[in-house]
């Protein structure tokens, strides 16, 4: 028999005495949803299908006793409550309930105030577990969810959502396993963004972001659904392929990564074309570890930036090699300059008209401790990577500076001194108050010195060059454009620019007495020059017949083999103490 109110406290009553049903029944139908069984099969049937708050159960009845019921009655809903009634009057039959895990006992006859209680206090208790259990499911469900969101942050890019660098040397490792168990081919691709570093210098990280997000979901359209794409952080992604037969399959699945890529990026209105340079080791050939495949597709990645982005190479043998060495190479590079490993070499320029040395250009050298004297071409592409030719730059301003200033105190002619700065320093702020706090350091008077400058270094940002160079010459310091003919300058820019002098490139300068494209073209650059009021220097004059021409278009200054390969300050000085005409008949005698 069921008595129901909605959203009361479930009351199950269990007695085969009619009479006390009854009584209970109507002591808390009005209050509570009450149920009545006679028996505890009966029960049984009904815990089966229903949950109670409390199960006010009889100890002794017919078959099944209530005791032998609280173990079903807990089983069957943790929360529920038990009182148990007898009409045994003493204390063991009350500690034998409790041990069988009833909350209270109830002696007949009743009274009613203390079934009152009992029910309440039973009522009460139910309340706590079921808090207690709801407060126990959130904690789980927080427990849960925070455990869930820690995997995601450990094994996925919060940015694309990709699996991280973690998540793929994982499914490798296990590719791997499984790959050589099956004799099968895995291809590995490590996918940098060419643009990536442009994007955030110029239109910030928000964009950059933007872009990096617009790529994976792009990349992922490429690959099967058993292959892995992850972002390796930075601008790099990695791309796992489990079904290849050989290099052909990589190459098309390349092909149809630079297809995806190549319609423009929206990047909130911006319009950006991409490019990647890619990265590409196989299992087994190149590598049959997985640690050793990252490696190596890593440094096919690094050969194919170096020659120029957009573009895709396979690991070769070699690849390693050359990285180790690039690797031992920059190593040795940040202590050089603790080490004092520099030194400089002058190259003297003269005046055209009359073989006068004006100048000299300060040629950097390392004297490595194990390979020996290094030229520029070694080491500065490296410095400009890992941004070591600041400090390297900053050395060799201070260095030429201060040579030049001791040259004229013990009575050498007073001559300018060129020193190279490399884009990276030019770009860096405060150029203009470095060259005068060393100018004051080393005491130079700022007329001979002569800062040379390529064109792509000049090209990028034409006001900011503009305020620079302007502020370098308010000191007077000379300015020329160095390996001219190799950029792409624009003439209106060109004349825009507070510049004293234009350096011919020697490629053009080798062949001018042979080809009449490069004679043409220096003729130009001459003319050029002198039309907008600026000096011309030729570099790479190995022969009187290219100084004779030279001579013969009017160009001012020439510096080259012809007259003295670079020198040591010492072995220089020998030479600024030669008259006019001697250092090219000392330089015929030499050669």
């Amino acid at each position: 028999m069921e008595f129901v109110r909605a959203d009361n406290p479930k009351i199950l009553v269990i007695d085969d005495d009619d009479q006390i049903r009854s009584l209970l029944l109507d002591l808390f139908k009005e209050r509570y949803d009450c149920w009545e069984v006679g028996s505890a099969e009966e029960a049984l049937l009904v815990l089966a299908k229903e949950s109670f708050d409390l199960v006010i159960s009889d100890i002794n009845m017919g078959g099944m006793s209530g005791l032998e019921l609280v173990p079903h009655v807990h089983s069957s809903s943790v929360d529920s409550i038990v009182l148990m009634i007898s009409g045994q009057n003493n204390i063991e039959a009350a500690i034998e309930a409790l041990r069988a895990g009833a909350f209270d006992y109830i002696m007949k006859p009743f009274d009613i105030r203390h079934v009152e209680a009992a029910v309440e206090r039973a009522l009460k208790q139910s309340s706590l577990l079921k808090e207690k259990r709801r407060y126990k499911d959130q904690l789980e469900k927080l427990l849960r969810e925070r455990t869930a969101e820690v995997n995601r942050l450990a094994y996925y890019d919060t940015l694309t959502g990709l699996p991280n660098r973690t998540l793929f040397k994982d499914r490798l490792e296990q590719a791997v396993a499984v790959a050589h168990r099956a004799g099968e081919l895995l291809g590995i691709l490590f996918i940098s963004l060419d643009q990536l570093k442009k994007v955030n210098d110029t239109l910030g990280h928000m964009p950059g972001d933007q872009l990096m997000k617009q790529v994976a979901q792009r990349v992922r359209t490429c690959v099967t659904e058993g292959d892995t794409v992850a972002r390796f952080g930075g601008d790099e992604f990695a791309v796992m392929l489990t079904e290849i037969d050989g290099a052909k399959d990589v190459v098309e699945i390349i092909r149809s990564i630079r297809d995806a890529l190549h319609p423009p990026f929206d990047l909130d209105g911006q319009e950006l074309f991409a490019t990647t340079s890619v990265g590409v080791s196989l299992f087994p050939h190149d590598g049959k570890e997985s640690q050793s495949l990252l490696k190596n597709a890593g440094s096919a990645l690094h050969r194919a930036k170096k020659s120029g982005g957009d573009d895709y190479r396979f690991y070769t043998e070699d690849m390693n090699s050359k990285a180790s060495k690039q690797f031992a190479l920059e190593t040795s590079l940040r202590h050089a300059i603790d080490n004092q490993e520099f030194v400089l070499h002058y190259q003297p320029r003269l005046a055209v008209d009359s073989l006068k040395i004006t100048g000299v250009e300060a040629l950097v050298r390392w004297q490595h401790p194990q390979l020996g004297l290094l030229s520029p071409i070694e080491f500065i592409p490296l410095a400009e990577d890992n941004g070591l030719i600041l400090p390297i730059g900053e050395w060799v301003l201070r260095t030429a500076c201060r040579q030049n200033r001791e040259w004229q105190e013990r009575g050498f002619t007073p001559m300018r001194v060129g020193v190279n700065v490399s884009a990276r320093q030019f770009h860096q702020q405060h150029l203009a108050e470095l060259v005068l706090q060393i100018l004051e350091e080393t005491g130079l008077a700022p007329e001979y010195l002569d800062l040379e400058l390529t064109e792509s270094s000049i090209m990028s940002n034409a006001e900011a060059t503009i305020d620079v160079l302007t502020r370098l010459k308010a000191m007077d310091v000379t300015i020329s454009i160095d390996d001219f003919g190799t950029g792409f300058s624009s003439l209106s820019y060109l004349k825009r620019l507070p510049i004293d002098a234009l350096k011919i490139d020697k490629s053009f300068v080798r062949d001018v007495t042979t080809d009449p494209d490069d004679a043409a073209l220096v003729m130009a650059i001459v003319t050029l020059a002198h039309n907008l009021r600026l000096q011309v220097v030729a570099e790479g004059v190995e022969t009187e017949e290219q100084l004779r021409f030279l001579h013969l278009l009017r160009c001012d200054a020439v510096q080259g083999y012809l007259f003295s390969k670079p020198l040591p300050a010492e072995g220089l000085e020998q030479v600024l103490a030669l008259k006019p005409g001697e250092l090219l008949s000392r330089a015929a005698i030499q050669a």
